[in-house]
């Protein structure tokens, strides 16, 4: 009883040493990761949820993909396999968020700058065209045109609320309209309207050009996915049968079974460098 008392004080005497200005401080690259995980979850438009949150579910998913292989084949190093697969299950839907956003706002854009041109056309300030497209706009940026326009009229101050609406949009083609109406504002001039219908032409161009490579792209992906997918379905139906379940089981089944692993995730991360389109990234962010 003495030495767990004295084990108690002298955890709680660490504890407080290492408190305030000791504390261990979180490195770069853990955080460099986690903001890199809560931009991910931002532009894949998924509010309340944060990196903790992804990380649990990526367990939870690997756990549930590991008993329901388990109890379907009784091979702990196939359930090993899919439970790894499970982990990024999470992850993959995510970043796949990601892209199905980034393409919807790429193509809703140029209706949306037309409107912000025609409102600074017809002679409203910058400030009100931007609150205009809450309700004017496409119907995916009204809410954070509409939270912009509350925020100005709550605070007058547009620069914090342009801030605010490049947070809330979390996307790279609206970090550059509204950097372009900041300067527009700053530097003043009657080009606005110009600039605004110039941009609005090149990102047409540019969603028409990507969407034709991302149409030819995900036909490779699709292959290229069934044939990593192919093999382990096939596993999964022979891990059922009885007589393959030692051979799964021992040392060289496992040992099969990592290479195998190794080889199709090396193989489609190459695949997937090889036919990547090039990301425009928040660099005004």
């Amino acid at each position: 009883m003495g030495a767990l008392v004295g084990l108690l004080f002298g955890t709680g005497i660490l504890l407080i040493w290492r408190s305030g200005p000791r504390a261990p401080r979180r490195s770069a690259a853990a955080s460099s990761w986690l903001q890199r995980r809560r931009q991910l979850l931002r532009q894949a438009g998924i509010d309340g949820v944060g990196p903790a949150q992804l990380t649990a579910a990526q367990i939870l998913c690997a756990v549930i993909a590991a008993v329901v292989v388990l109890v379907l084949t009784s091979a702990a190093t196939v359930a090993a396999c899919f439970a790894v697969f499970g982990f990024f299950l999470p992850l993959t839907l995510v970043k796949r968020m990601h892209r199905r956003r980034q393409t919807a706002l790429r193509e809703l854009w140029p209706e949306a700058i037309d409107n912000l041109a025609s409102a600074v056309r017809a002679g409203m300030s910058l400030p009100e065209g931007l609150s205009g497209l809450s309700v004017r706009g496409p119907g995916e940026l009204r809410g954070p045109f509409g939270r912009f326009g509350a925020a100005y009229r709550a605070t007058g101050r547009f620069d914090v609320c342009l801030d605010s609406l490049k947070d809330d949009l979390a996307d790279p083609v609206g970090d550059r309209v509204c950097e372009t109406v900041r300067v527009a504002r700053e530097v003043g001039g009657s080009d606005l309207g110009t600039v605004l219908r110039t941009l609005s032409e090149l990102l047409r161009a540019e969603a028409r050009t990507r969407a034709e490579l991302e149409t030819r792209q995900g036909w490779v992906v699709n292959a290229a996915r069934l044939a990593v997918a192919a093999p382990w379905l096939v596993l999964l139906l022979l891990g059922t049968e009885s007589s393959t379940l030692h051979a799964f089981d021992s040392p060289t089944g496992g040992l099969l079974l990592g290479i195998g692993a190794a080889v199709c995730v090396v193989a489609y991360r190459i695949m997937l460098r090889i036919g990547r389109l090039p990301e425009e990234r928040r660099v005004l962010a």
